[in-house]
C-alpha cells in the first residue's frame, strides 16, 4: 500500500442499482495507483482504469445475478487496496459459490450475448477465488507502461 493510503471499504445490498456506486469508488481508487498522476492522464492509465472498472462491473453483476440469484437481501462487501501502480479489489458475498475454472470459455465466433463475464474478468485481471462463507473474489492488476513493462515506481521499494 502507498504511504498514507487507507483501504477503501464498502458494504451494500447486492442489487444492480448499486453497481454505479461500486464503479465510481473503483474508478476513483484507480487514481491512487500512481504517486503523481500525469495531467492529462496517459493512454496506459486510461486503459488500466477502464479494464479495472470493466472487470469489477462484470464481477459485481455475476454476484448479483448468480450468487444471490435474484435475492434482494444479499450483502456484498468490497475492499479496495491501492499500491504503487497496483490495485486489488476484493468482493465478498454470502451467496452460492462457484468454481471459476469450471466455467467454459465462450464461443466467440458465435458472438454470445451472455456468458462472457468470467472470460472478460480473466482477460483483464489476475483473479483468485475462495468459496465459502463468505465467498471471496480478489481481482488484482498492475499498471504497466506499454513501452517498458511495469512503471518504474512499482520497482522502487515499498509495498505493492
Amino acid at each position: 500500500m502507498m504511504p498514507g493510503s487507507v483501504p477503501i471499504k464498502l458494504s451494500m445490498l447486492g442489487r444492480v442499482q448499486h453497481r454505479d456506486i461500486v464503479l465510481r469508488a473503483v474508478a476513483a481508487a484507480c487514481k491512487l495507483v500512481r504517486p503523481q498522476p500525469t495531467l492529462p492522464p496517459d493512454a496506459d492509465w486510461n486503459d488500466f482504469r477502464m479494464q479495472v472498472v470493466t472487470a469489477v462491473s462484470e464481477a459485481f453483476n455475476n454476484i448479483v445475478l448468480h450468487s444471490y440469484a435474484g435475492r434482494e437481501d444479499g450483502i456484498i462487501e468490497m475492499n479496495i487496496r491501492t499500491g504503487r501502480n497496483h490495485i486489488s479489489v476484493e468482493l465478498r458475498d454470502f451467496g452460492d459459490s462457484f468454481d471459476p475454472n469450471e466455467i467454459p470459455e465462450p464461443d466467440l465466433d458465435r458472438l454470445p450475448e451472455s456468458g462472457l463475464g468470467m472470460f472478460i474478468i480473466k482477460e483483464l485481471m489476475e483473479i483468485s477465488y475462495r468459496p465459502g462463507r463468505p465467498n471471496v473474489l480478489t481481482l488484482s492488476k498492475r499498471l504497466t507502461d506499454s513501452h517498458a513493462g511495469v512503471l518504474p515506481e512499482a520497482t522502487k521499494g515499498g509495498e505493492a
